[in-house]
């Protein structure tokens, strides 16, 4: 099934080739989404191990994927007269800094910024046409597909910590080097080394996503990487360039 929201660096057009990635099911039981964003990899299958954890810093964020998991019925009722409207987005905007709103309000506005912004860049508006409607009636599968999903809002160094064991399979999608400042979660240049150094003596498997750069090559030199691409859908015009990206990883 497809994630019910987009995200900056999503992995919607990347997402069955990672999974190619995968080492052989049978040799982890869990699996843990570190930098969760949309999700595009965790919902590809109904099931990737008996345990599953997503994880996003993005406070907003995970509010919404538990509000979907728990209340999905709550969420569509206050969604239910929204359309794609530059008032109602500059409305929900302005709502969501408010901050005695419930957690279902809170995640309602939130999910007009992604929906209606351009790019989900959650600040301006987009112009195009989209149903609502349908997007709207989604909300149900989606909250079935989380029924036993984990959801958590941690640092990545803590989630590597609390889910590591021999038969987890870690999969990290962190902001790409040099584009950190187009993510609204504090992440830092020197956060890149902090992440692998957090991965050196982790006993479970990982597998990492990047933009294909001599820094990252160099950091992660010692592990096997594998070269892929993709469209490069942020540039106009018909014929779209191919964008190159590493896929890392601690196993054969």
């Amino acid at each position: 099934m497809n994630s019910f929201i987009s995200w900056i660096g999503g992995k919607k057009l990347l997402r069955n080739k990672i999974l190619e990635e995968f080492p052989e099911k049978e040799t982890f039981n869990r699996y843990i989404e570190v930098f969760g964003g949309a999700g595009w990899v965790l919902f590809l299958l109904q099931k990737h191990a008996k345990m599953e954890v997503y994880n996003d810093v993005n406070g907003n964020l995970v509010n919404l994927f538990k509000c979907t998991k728990y209340h999905p019925e709550a969420l569509q009722k206050e969604l239910e007269f929204i359309l794609m409207s530059r008032e109602q987005f500059f409305d929900a905007k302005e709502q969501l800094e408010v901050k005695s709103m419930t957690d279902i309000q809170r995640a309602a506005r939130f999910y007009i910024l992604i929906k209606e912004s351009f790019g989900s860049d959650l600040r301006s508006f987009g112009v195009r046409s989209k149903n609502m409607e349908n997007a709207i009636d989604y909300i149900v599968a989606v909250s079935k597909r989380l029924n036993t999903v984990v959801i958590e809002n941690q640092d990545f160094e803590r989630i590597l910590k609390t889910y590591d064991k021999k038969d987890a399979l870690f999969y990290l999608d962190p902001p790409y080097y040099e584009t950190e400042k187009y993510y609204s979660d504090r992440f830092m240049p020197e956060d890149h080394v902090r992440l692998k150094r957090a991965l050196e003596n982790l006993k479970g498997k990982f597998l990492l996503s990047y933009n294909d750069c001599e820094y990252i090559r160099e950091l992660y030199s010692d592990y096997s990487i594998v070269e892929v691409d993709r469209t490069h859908n942020l540039v106009q015009g018909e014929k779209k360039p191919r964008y190159k990206e590493l896929l890392i990883k601690n196993y054969s």
